[in-house]
C-alpha cells in the first residue's frame, strides 16, 4: 500500500509539471545556410560517436560535442544561436 502511495505521489507530481522542451523548433538546411557566416552561430554536432565516426557529412566549423556533454555552452556569449546538428 505505502509503494502504491508513493506512485501515485510521483505520477500526480509528473502531471502537475509542464513540460520544458515541449516545443523545439526544427530547421531545414536551406534556414542554416542563411545562418552560416553569422557571428553568434555556433552548430554543435552532437551525433552518437558511431554516427559521427561513419559519416562523410561533416559541417564546416561545427564543434563535435560528446554525448550529454553540452556544458561546453558555458564558454559562448549569451548572444550566440546554437543549432544541434544531430541527423
Amino acid at each position: 500500500m505505502k509503494n502504491i502511495l508513493s506512485l501515485l505521489i510521483i505520477l500526480s507530481i509528473l502531471a502537475a509539471t509542464p513540460l520544458l522542451a515541449v516545443s523545439v523548433p526544427v530547421m531545414n538546411k536551406d534556414e542554416l545556410k542563411a545562418l552560416l557566416g553569422s557571428e553568434n552561430l555556433v552548430i554543435l554536432d552532437v551525433r552518437s560517436e558511431a554516427d559521427w565516426s561513419a559519416s562523410e557529412f561533416k559541417i564546416k566549423d561545427a564543434v563535435r560535442v560528446a554525448s550529454g556533454n553540452l556544458f561546453i555552452v558555458r564558454g559562448y556569449p549569451k548572444s550566440s544561436i546554437f543549432v544541434l546538428y544531430c541527423a
